[in-house]
């Protein structure tokens, strides 16, 4: 009887180890498959903190902010930068480090009018802004390139996005090509000038032989006529 009781004891000392180790190795599992598990990360540009926290707390993610910047697109409040960028897959429960905007550095901005892009954004950079938008429109009155008009204009409140008119020069003009054989160089030059047409010439007489193209041709302007010069004997 003693013996059986024994018996007992012992198996159920084994089953109860037996619980115990189970647990214990199916807690470790679970907690290293946790601890190694990835998320994606999402974007939290553009969004405020409470936005951010939510959509990174729903991805598993924590948030941390390490500082602020001046930014002329994204308004104060909302976040201009992650450390991490969207789509990356990370450890579940990382913190994402991200940059807050202070809004544009100034509140006014510069006259831009008659100034390159390439200067306006110079001028611009320096106070922390920069162009948002660019509009090509034809003018027959101002170079390709340079800037008609600003919005906002100068010493305005900026409160969006910054928008320039940029000149695309004049409009294409057709023409049919002129004449100029048997005329000398100086009334093709003048005649060309007319018409915003550029001319080469080749070779070292007063009185245009060949032309090209050839007269009555569809030409545009800013096109070049080449024109052969020679040296032609009165008979």
């Amino acid at each position: 009887m003693q013996k059986d009781v024994n018996s007992f004891v012992r198996a159920s000392l084994f089953f109860s180890l037996f619980v115990v180790l189970g647990l214990t190795f199916g807690f470790l599992t679970f907690k290293i498959l946790s601890f190694s598990r990835t998320v994606e990360v999402p974007s939290v540009v553009n969004m405020t903190v409470i936005e951010a926290d939510k959509a990174l707390g729903n991805a598993g993610l924590t948030l941390k902010i390490e500082g602020e910047d001046f930014d002329s697109i994204i308004p104060s409040g909302k976040i201009i930068r992650q450390d991490v960028p969207p789509g990356k897959t990370v450890k579940e429960k990382r913190a994402i480090k991200v940059i807050m905007s202070k809004g544009p550095k100034v509140s006014s901005i510069p006259l831009l009018v008659n100034e390159t892009l390439l200067d306006a954004d110079a001028a611009l950079m320096q106070k922390g802004l920069r162009i948002g938008r660019v509009i090509s429109v034809h003018a027959d009155s101002v170079e390709k390139g340079i800037i008609i008009a600003q919005n906002p204009e100068p010493d305005d409140k900026l409160t969006d996005l910054i928008t320039v008119l940029v000149s695309a020069g004049p409009h294409d003009h057709s023409y049919t090509c002129p004449d100029f054989l048997g005329k000398s160089l100086d009334h093709a030059q003048e005649t060309a000038k007319k018409l915003l047409l550029l001319v080469e010439t080749e070779g070292g007489g007063s009185v245009i032989t060949a032309q090209k193209p050839k007269p009555g041709s569809l030409v545009r302007s800013g096109s070049t006529i080449y024109l052969e010069m020679k040296e032609v004997t009165k008979p």
